[in-house]
């Protein structure tokens, strides 16, 4: 009896309309992150903190071995490493939020693209083997 209501539910459910798909997309979504200006703007805001850091860091070894007291010298390392970690966690924080936006972004850019050209589904074409009008050129140009 409840594999009958599940063959006929199975049934209903691939039959029903809501299902039809007409229009399917597949899109390479890390291609299009990756030639997203906001990604590459990001990746060169990461590259000159980073630098920043290892500045800081090179500084504050210098502070450190010029000082002779020892007790001023664990005074200065811990100095340093409570506004190193400071530092780093501001940095973590900040990217977290603009990748976050640059992932709303694309996301919507991909919505609205579908929308506008009729595709009744995007799927990501890593998990597609077969079939799909692949728009990942498209969007990549909208993104830019």
């Amino acid at each position: 009896m409840i594999k009958k209501i599940c063959s006929l539910a199975l049934l209903l459910a691939f039959c029903t309309p809501a299902f039809a798909v007409e229009k399917v997309a597949v899109i390479d979504v890390q291609k299009v992150v990756n030639k997203s200006a906001q990604v590459q703007a990001l990746k060169k805001e990461q590259e000159a903190k980073a630098k920043e850091l290892q500045q800081f860091i090179k500084k504050a070894n210098d502070a450190v071995k010029a000082q002779t007291d020892d007790a001023k010298k664990q005074e200065l390392v811990k100095k340093y490493e409570k506004e190193l970690a400071a530092k780093r966690e501001a940095n973590m924080k900040a990217y977290k939020t603009k990748l976050e936006a640059i992932d709303k972004s694309v996301t919507a850019t991909i919505n609205n693209y579908a929308k506008t050209n009729g595709y009744d589904l995007v799927i990501v074409k890593g998990a597609v083997l077969y079939g799909g009008e692949d728009i990942t050129e498209a969007v990549s140009k909208v993104i830019k």
